[in-house]
Formats: structure tokens, C-alpha cells, sequence
């Protein structure tokens, strides 16, 4: 059967009318999937015998929420959902000037193994529908009875591992008779699969591309980032350039400050020799502690002059605001603490 919640308009008027009901019921029929109703029996509106048809052939997914904590220090919100197969997933929300924006997630598990990130190390286990993105959003919505405006899609998986998922996703979330979270309010963070972000840029959409580089050279990157070794660092830059030259949107990079190991006044340089010129943003993240690894997050004295060397490269540079930090805020941490039994 097929996720009810990852289908356009188009999409199910063509069942609908198909089936020989008026294609205005279509419509009517996803302002329902995007209220978050979990059975086709709340369709009140909607006559018995198609939503009787429409259960033959599509599920409506749905999460629950397994857990959730507050932050004391920011009202960050973290999540742990769990789908209707008992996998679990990760959102967080955040609360800006400019609004909340929710960090979610893409797949159950990662394929990619960074060093430093705890679901890297608890492996792979399947795909999230466009839908179950979907569910994320609308279930912390109605949870915290707010409007998210920024969506990041930075959480357990690799976005564009799933990429026709991902990209269905974008699509859905930005309908104007959906949730109508703009595209330019999308973020899409990627450990750096080179074919499919040639492949994203020729679709032009109006998304911020976030590469998680982590590191200024091979020999580094590598250690952290088994990735690096398919697609290494020039083939990654080559086609961060060429997602700017089609889309001419500003890329951020991703780069996480680890005591001893990438946090040095050279790698600074050799990171400014990388990308000066480019239009880009980098946004330096003290590592967050994870078990099971001895990384340790760079000091404030080292982020000051990692940043200070960067600018006099022309380098717009900043340190992320750590949101979260006493709720298993980073990705993979709550989620590892629940399997085992925390």
C-alpha cells in the first residue's frame, strides 16, 4: 500500500476521479492528510464508500510521540517519534526571533558513519516516506500549538541518500494548500554525495544546500567522514560551485570544532584558501560529546581565532548557538539513550 500523506492533489484526483467521484473531493481530501488526521474514518466530510475505496490502496501515516523534553535553558523541544513499524525517528524544535524552525529527520539510522555523530554509529535501517516527514511537523505543531516557519533537514539520515523522498517532501511541505512552508525556508544539510547534488541543483529549487565539511583537507576529512573517500574534496567543492552557478544561492558549510584534531590556526587557513570566493557561509559547531567517542569541542580562545582567520580570508563565519544542551539536543543521542532503556 502507499503512504496516502506522500501523494499531491494531482495525484489523488486521478484516483478519485477514477473511481468516479467528483474531483473536487480531492481537494478535500488532502486539507485532511495535512491536519494530521490518523484514519480515513475522520474525513467527516468525505462519503463512506471512498474513503471505504481509498483504504483498499493508501495508508495515512502517522507518529507518535515516544518522548519529549523541554530545555530549561532555551525551550528548545526534543522528540523522539516512533511510526506505526516501531522504528523511531528525531525532530527538534527551536525557537528564534524570527520564528520556530524544526530540525527533522530523513531516514531511520545513516548509511554515511561520521565519527562524531551518534547515528552514524548505531547504522542504517530504512527510508521515511515523504509522508512521515510530513508527520514530524504537523505532530510538533499541534503538540506545541504553534506555526513552524524554517524547516532544516539536518536529523537522523542523509537527505540525499533518500533523495526522491526528500525531494517529493520539499515539494508537498511547500503547496500553498499544505503546511506552505516556502522552499527558501528549507534547509537541506548533506554529508557531501557529489552526483546528487548536481543532480538537486538541476532542479533549481530554492532551497539552502548546508555541506557538512567538517574538515579543510582529504587526509582529515577522511578520518571523520568515510564518505570523503567516494567523493573526496575537490569533487565536493566542484559541485558546491556548480549549486551555486545554477541556483545562485548562498551555501552554507558545516563545520564542526574538534579539540586537537581540526580546530588549529593552519586548518583555519587552509579552509580559507578552500573556499575564498565562494558565496558561502561557515558555521563553526563545538562538537557535541557523544559515547562511544573521545572528541572533545574546541575552546572558546581557538573558536575566537578560528573565526578571526577565516573573515581576514573574506569568510562570512560564525558560531552556532548551542541550543538544547541539557536534552540530548544533537542528533542520535536521545534515541540511543531510549534503546538503551534511558
Amino acid at each position: 500500500m502507499t503512504d496516502l500523506k506522500s501523494l499531491n492533489i494531482e495525484e489523488i484526483q486521478d484516483f478519485v476521479v477514477k473511481h468516479n467521484f467528483p474531483k473536487y473531493r480531492a481537494e478535500q481530501i488532502f486539507r485532511w492528510i495535512n491536519t494530521g488526521v490518523s484514519s480515513f474514518d475522520e474525513m467527516k466530510n468525505i462519503p463512506k464508500d471512498l474513503r471505504s475505496k481509498l483504504s483498499e490502496y493508501y495508508y495515512i501515516s502517522v507518529v507518535n510521540i515516544e518522548k519529549k523534553q523541554v530545555s530549561s535553558y532555551d525551550n528548545t523541544v526534543k522528540y523522539l517519534f516512533k511510526f506505526g513499524d516501531g522504528e523511531c525517528v528525531e525532530s527538534v524544535v527551536m525557537s528564534y526571533h524570527h520564528g520556530y524552525t524544526i530540525c527533522i529527520s530523513t531516514q531511520v539510522g545513516c548509511k554515511m558513519g561520521c565519527k562524531f555523530c551518534a547515528t552514524g554509529m548505531q547504522g542504517f535501517t530504512r527510508d521515511l516516506t515523504p509522508g512521515e516527514m510530513l508527520c514530524q511537523i504537523e505532530t510538533a505543531q499541534k503538540d506545541l500549538g504553534i506555526r513552524i516557519s524554517n524547516i532544516v533537514l539536518m536529523g537522523m539520515g542523509e537527505p540525499l541518500d533518500n533523495f526522491d523522498n526528500v525531494v517529493r517532501f520539499i515539494h508537498l511541505v511547500s503547496l500553498e494548500k499544505g503546511l506552505n512552508i516556502g522552499k527558501r525556508h528549507i534547509t537541506l544539510s548533506t554529508s557531501g554525495v557529489v552526483p546528487k547534488i548536481y543532480k538537486l541543483a538541476d532542479l533549481e529549487m530554492q532551497i539552502t544546500l548546508s555541506v557538512s565539511l567538517h574538515a579543510p583537507n582529504d587526509l582529515m576529512r577522511s578520518a571523520t567522514m568515510p564518505i570523503n573517500d567516494a567523493y573526496d574534496i575537490e569533487s565536493l567543492m566542484e559541485a558546491v560551485r556548480y549549486y551555486i552557478d545554477k541556483t545562485h544561492r548562498r551555501v552554507s558549510f558545516e563545520y564542526a570544532m574538534i579539540d586537537g584534531v581540526n580546530d588549529s590556526d593552519s586548518c583555519a587557513k587552509e579552509l580559507g584558501k578552500l573556499i575564498k570566493g565562494m558565496l558561502a557561509h561557515v558555521n563553526l559547531i563545538p562538537v557535541n560529546s557523544v559515547k562511544g567517542s573521545d572528541y572533545r569541542k574546541s575552546n572558546k580562545e581557538r573558536l575566537i581565532s578560528f573565526t578571526n582567520i577565516l573573515n581576514s580570508y573574506g569568510i562570512s563565519a560564525t558560531v552556532r548557538r548551542t541550543l538544547g544542551s541539557d536534552i540530548d539536543a544533537s542528533c542520535g543521542q536521545l534515541k540511543g539513550k531510549y534503546k538503551e532503556g534511558g
